[in-house]
């Protein structure tokens, strides 16, 4: 019986990887560029930490989190997201102590159990950015900006920027109230999971994904008119800002994002020609959840967005062959002594620093060149008895079609100079 990929995984197979590793090295050049270094966290914590910081009312909680015993009875989950486990190392090696604000990024895995459909796995891949000291609404500013530069590098055309804000502990319970009222009404019509929020946190009701729920619910009072004096300044100077950066949004009401520790500003980017989900990426600021982590009252906020949908909204706009790295030299060879030399040449080659490869597997000539061809080889260097007996290749131009020979001892600079065939 074949083995096949767990349902809702899959493989980045080697046609793929260029355009993931494109996409992998943007991010880290843009975050770079910015002042934000890595941060690598363990794929699996403790439960509690996202029982704790993520919310125990949220979706990703209560349905989706791969949880289990070790052998030491403590419970363990695989990472669902990010922003929890870098304020978790944020705390626990003591980077409030530092230099703040901390700007950090990753890129990695996470792990939910979802149904899986297109953009959406069980495994899967987010890239994000904390700022993690910063209380002012150019950090926020910041962190939506940066990834729509990244998108634009990637050819991603038509991003909106849904934006909202939720408040705080100060004006939330508030707003709670406004909405347990506004939705009195309907609680029968509503999911299970939507009924028992509604004491917990009617905010999530705003988040359910259900089609009868998301039709039953009639449209959310906004929290505009009883922000509080610090939130309501925070969200219009975030607002100008983004007007000054020429950053379009969107005032999204509904938008309150899937995980409890967001408070004020909450985001999403969302693109069309992905499917059905069509959210890319989003975040917040999470002003409780360095306290909550164990740390002293910090204010933060960050982003993260899916590889997965960001690697699929770039293929409508480009190939995956046009990210496929290629070989600087292909060494063809005919007989077994030619093929010991290419052997000994492509270790030469790779040794200057260029990409070389040879035929191991006793191809012939013609098949040894449609193989450089597939493998995107700019030039072929070819071995039969006459140069061996020569100290000498063929050289041939994938691109021109022009070849020449030159000396085996100057196939390196050569080839690095772009300049084989014709010798300048």
């Amino acid at each position: 019986m074949e083995i096949v990929a767990p349902r809702g995984t899959f493989d980045v197979m080697p046609d793929d990887a260029g355009l993931w590793q494109f996409v992998e090295g943007l991010v880290r050049q843009t975050f770079e560029k910015c002042g934000y270094r890595e941060i690598r966290t363990p794929v699996f914590e403790h439960t509690e930490l996202f029982e704790r910081g993520v919310g125990a009312a949220t979706d990703i909680v209560e349905k989706e989190m791969y949880t289990f015993k070790d052998r030491g009875g403590r419970l363990i989950t695989l990472r669902p997201e990010g922003t929890a486990p870098a304020v978790r190392a944020f705390v626990e090696h003591g980077l409030a102590g530092r230099s703040l604000p901390a700007k950090l990024y990753y890129i990695g895995p996470m792990f939910r159990y979802e149904r899986p459909q297109a953009g959406r796995y069980r495994q899967f891949h987010q890239f994000g950015m904390e700022v993690v000291g910063a209380a002012s609404p150019e950090a926020d500013a910041e962190v939506i900006a940066t990834p729509l530069a990244i998108f634009g590098a990637m050819g991603i055309q038509d991003v909106v920027v849904n934006l909202n804000s939720i408040g705080c502990p100060a004006c939330k319970p508030a707003y709670r109230q406004r909405l347990r009222e506004a939705y009195a009404p309907v609680l029968g019509r509503l999911c299970e999971s939507c009924r028992a929020r509604y004491d917990r946190n009617p905010l999530r009701l705003l988040d359910c994904k259900s089609d009868e729920c998301r039709a039953a619910l009639p449209e959310p009072p906004t929290i505009f008119g009883q922000l509080c004096p610090e939130c309501g300044a925070h969200f219009d100077g975030l607002r100008r800002l983004l007007d000054k950066l020429g950053v379009e949004y969107v005032i999204n009401p509904r938008l309150v994002r899937g995980l409890d520790y967001y408070t004020k500003t909450t985001f999403e980017y969302n693109v069309g020609g992905i499917g059905s989900q069509d959210a890319i990426g989003g975040g917040g600021r999470y002003d409780g959840l360095v306290e909550e982590c164990g740390g002293a009252p910090t204010p933060a906020v960050g982003v993260a967005c899916g590889l997965e949908r960001c690697v699929l909204a770039a293929r409508a706009n480009a190939s995956d062959e046009q990210y496929q790295a290629g070989l600087d030299v292909f060494i063809v060879s005919m007989g077994d002594a030619a093929r010991e030399r290419a052997f000994e040449l492509a270790h030469e080659m790779r040794c200057a620093g260029l990409a070389a490869d040879f035929d191991m597997v006793g191809r012939g000539l013609k098949a040894q060149m449609r193989y450089a061809g597939k493998m995107r080889a700019r030039f072929v260097a070819i071995l039969g008895d006459e140069e061996l007996a020569a100290g000498q290749a063929t050289i041939k131009d994938m691109s021109t079609g022009e070849q020449t020979r030159i000396s085996q001892g100057e196939l390196a600079t050569c080839i690095g100079a772009g300049s084989a065939v014709n010798g300048e």
